[in-house]
């Protein structure tokens, strides 16, 4: 058999492999979230058509988690080609953003294909706007290498100047207005927004495989934005956050946001906000400061995984008894499979930290100073996972503190995060992490103490 025969037999072996474990894996499968009120003028928000272009899948994703509706209607899709994001890949199976023409039906992005097609052709959808990350600054005459005409980013991209239809067909005027608005904003000169009409129309035929002119041909307005590859992820976010807020205000929706929108706010919504919970909620991690890999992580018997995250952007990804948890373009941690027999049990755990009695749910993330104590349970036992004791198979009844656990145990890469563990008659019933960080019980207190001042002042108006 020839080499270059070999080669072809392991191109198909890996495809076909590759193929069979994107069909297994329903976690690929993209999500559609409608924010505000269902009406006839939804924008239509697309992140992630193409996995190696992250500041627009993240932009995307914080106006699911961070912004609030108060009028109108946005639909947003974060992770559309959510298979490429976890690989980094502008598109394993080819670039998707070229098969809105033509796509076979063999094609694995086919069914992902149809059903944004049936999105963007919905009555209610008025405008679609397909977020990117583009090479170099997009600039009408070529001044060097990275800023010229062949480059896309720092663009609001339009297929053509106007649309003959009711609703925001006025393409150029509307990419204009809202590059005026990013440019009012920038971080440096050198990030100055451009429209860029590709005029599709005359016949490039690149262009005309894509989403928007999809869009364009179905009578939808639609735009692309594009940030800069040059720039990190959270400006390249923050700018796309710009734009959308723009084409909002042109919509006449109106929303608020969580953070004040800057550069150092979007990165700390980013990297700092991102949990997932496991089973109903009886187990609780925080992403953001989390280790490469834990060992013996309660999994079900049967090897299944329930798992609730706080982003469209975080998903689990199982491999042998390796659960592998995946944010965007980012690997978080590996999960070795402890396999177990689950409770179902939503008891509170009476504990003693640093002198204060609490009530604490299981899956609870709690903070300590100096030490926490768990009362004894009927029937339950529980396991610091750490915790340099010898002598005690179950670890509630003791004062434990955070000297007494071995750093390596921690959860987190600071060495500040630890699992405590609960069973009842050998069964798992779920965790609670304690976090000995002081700070965070500092501004615990402080909230306490406005939230008691507050009720008093609301108590006296009565």
């Amino acid at each position: 058999m020839s080499l270059g025969i070999l080669r072809l037999f392991k191109l198909l072996f890996i495809t076909v492999l590759v193929q069979n474990i994107y069909a297994a894996n329903k976690s690929f499968d993209f999500d559609l979230i409608k924010k505000g009120q269902n009406d006839d003028n939804t924008l239509l928000i697309v992140g992630g058509i193409q996995g190696d272009e992250p500041g627009g899948f993240m932009a995307a994703s914080l106006i699911t988690t961070h912004y609030k509706i108060q009028k109108g209607s946005v639909w947003v899709i974060p992770n559309l080609n959510f298979y490429s994001i976890i690989k980094r890949s502008r598109g394993p199976f080819g670039d998707m953003n070229r098969k809105f023409a033509k796509i076979s039906q063999s094609d694995p992005d086919y069914d992902s294909v149809k059903r944004i097609k049936e999105y963007i052709s919905d009555d209610k959808v008025k405008l679609v706007l397909n977020l990117h990350d583009g090479s170099g600054f997009y600039r009408k005459n070529y001044i060097d290498k990275m800023h010229s005409p062949y480059r896309w980013g720092q663009s609001s991209i339009i297929d053509q100047a106007t649309l003959n239809i009711d609703n925001y067909g006025n393409l150029e005027e509307i990419s204009q207005r809202i590059c005026k608005h990013v440019n009012n904003n920038l971080i440096k000169e050198e990030d100055s927004y451009l429209v860029h009409n590709t005029k599709t129309k005359l016949g490039d035929k690149e262009m005309e495989k894509t989403l928007t002119y999809f869009a364009i041909n179905n009578g939808k307005a639609a735009f692309g934005n594009e940030a800069s590859k040059s720039l990190p992820v959270h400006e390249r976010a923050y700018y796309h956050l710009l734009a959308l807020e723009e084409y909002m205000r042109v919509m006449g929706i109106e929303f608020t946001r969580q953070f004040d929108l800057t550069p150092r706010n979007v990165r700390n919504a980013l990297n700092n906000d991102i949990y997932i919970s496991f089973y109903d909620d009886k187990i609780k991690l925080p992403l953001s400061q989390i280790r490469n890999y834990l060992k013996y992580f309660p999994i079900k018997k049967d090897g299944s995984l329930e798992f609730t995250p706080s982003n469209p952007l975080t998903t689990v990804i199982k491999k042998g008894n390796t659960y592998t948890v995946h944010y965007g373009n980012r690997r978080m941690v590996k999960l070795k499979a402890d396999y177990l027999d689950m409770e179902n049990d939503n008891s509170n755990i009476k504990m003693n930290i640093d002198g204060y009695e609490q009530n604490v749910e299981l899956g609870s993330i709690i903070s300590a100073v100096n030490n926490f104590y768990i009362s004894p349970m009927e029937g339950y036992r529980v396991n610091v996972i750490g915790y340099k004791n010898n002598k005690q198979k179950n670890e509630s009844g003791l004062e434990i503190n955070k000297q007494q656990i071995s750093k390596r145990f921690s959860i987190d890469k600071k060495g500040q995060i630890y699992r405590v563990e609960f069973y009842k008659k050998e069964k798992f019933a779920g965790m609670i992490l304690v976090d000995f960080d002081p700070s965070k019980v500092i501004k615990i207190k402080e909230v306490s103490i406005a939230t008691i001042e507050e009720n008093k002042i609301t108590s006296n108006k009565m």
